[in-house]
């Protein structure tokens, strides 16, 4: 339990290797480092904090993230000093001060006596071991207690309003997908998961074995007063292959097949609208496959799948952006 009060649990090591990518397990669970400079976080510089990836604890904050130079991210103090807990290390014949979280018990990082003035320590930090919220996210998250710190930032974040639509894109594997979608400007968050199939909260191996009929997808969560809808679909169909049935790039089975997943008649309507004009003046050189259908139950997906891209900046993608042309304007 912090000192708000709030507790936070470490699951099993056997539900850890589920939720947890295998460089994230190495790292947090058994003390392993990740790559310098090409890591998740070591050049982020949005606002927000940062949690413990096993139990979800508050940690560090960006407003004290600075860049050290050395590829890794970098704080002046934690979030809260009991927040993290200090052992000796003398491994690889050298003695450091290793960096755990208190109630996770996560193996974070090392701290050192060569940072920036007032704390002068430089908390050298795995983002392997963190997950990020960006302010915008605090409140949302079960976080709004730290809003006030970034000031009007937080304040904005808080009393912020804007209209929500929901869609799921189905177009090949969701990894490659959701770091394009992810950074169209309107679209608020994404999450990837499984939908379209029988089989109720799947995981990854049963979606891939082909027997459950569900569908990778990315639900996406837009604010239609700036993306709009039809905006949407122009990103969509240009990021991925709609005449390929059941296959995108490398990766082949109905779960990788192209797919609209409507949840009102307007969004119906202008899915079909597209598809209709894309079938008769689109540069594809065959039939639009993309199956447009109301949507159904949405299971997210492990968390070693969420922005799999950002965690893993060198991994395996089959999507990017077509010309605009390719949409017969």
């Amino acid at each position: 339990m912090d000192k708000t009060g709030t507790s936070y649990q470490r699951p099993s090591d056997g539900e850890l290797k589920d939720k947890l990518t295998p460089e994230q397990f190495k790292v947090a669970c058994q003390g392993g480092t990740e790559p310098a400079f090409q890591n998740a976080y070591w050049n982020n510089y949005e606002p927000g904090i940062y949690v413990d990836v096993v139990s979800g604890e508050p940690l560090f904050s960006s407003l004290d993230k600075f860049d050290s130079g050395t590829g890794w991210p970098s704080f002046a103090k934690p979030i809260a000093k009991d927040e993290v807990i200090e052992k000796t290390d003398s491994s690889f014949g050298m003695e450091r001060t290793e960096v755990r979280s208190r109630q996770g018990g996560s193996h974070l990082g090392h701290v050192f006596n060569d940072g920036p003035a007032p704390t002068g320590l430089r908390y050298c930090i795995n983002s392997a071991s963190l997950r990020f919220i960006p302010v915008d996210r605090l409140e949302a998250e079960g976080y709004g207690r730290y809003l006030k710190s970034f000031g009007a930032a937080g304040k904005a974040a808080a009393t912020k309003t804007h209209r929500e639509e929901v869609v799921e894109l189905a177009g090949g594997c969701f990894w490659g997908m959701q770091a394009i979608l992810r950074n169209v400007p309107g679209v608020l968050r994404t999450d990837v998961g499984y939908i379209g199939g029988h089989m109720k909260d799947p995981h990854y191996e049963d979606v891939h074995s082909g027997e459950t009929g569900h569908a990778e997808a990315v639900r996406v969560v837009f604010d239609p007063d700036r993306l709009s809808f039809e905006q949407l679909l122009r990103w969509f169909f240009r990021m991925h292959d709609p005449t390929t049935q059941d296959r995108q790039g490398n990766d082949v089975g109905t779960s990788y097949r192209s797919a609209i997943f409507y949840h009102t008649e307007d969004e119906r309507k202008a899915a079909e609208a597209m598809k209709a004009r894309l079938g008769k003046k689109g540069h594809w050189g065959g039939p639009i496959a993309t199956e447009i259908l109301k949507a159904g139950p949405f299971y997210r997906a492990e968390e070693s799948h969420q922005d799999y891209l950002k965690k893993h900046p060198h991994g395996y993608t089959c999507h990017y952006l077509r010309p605009e042309s390719v949409l017969g304007d």
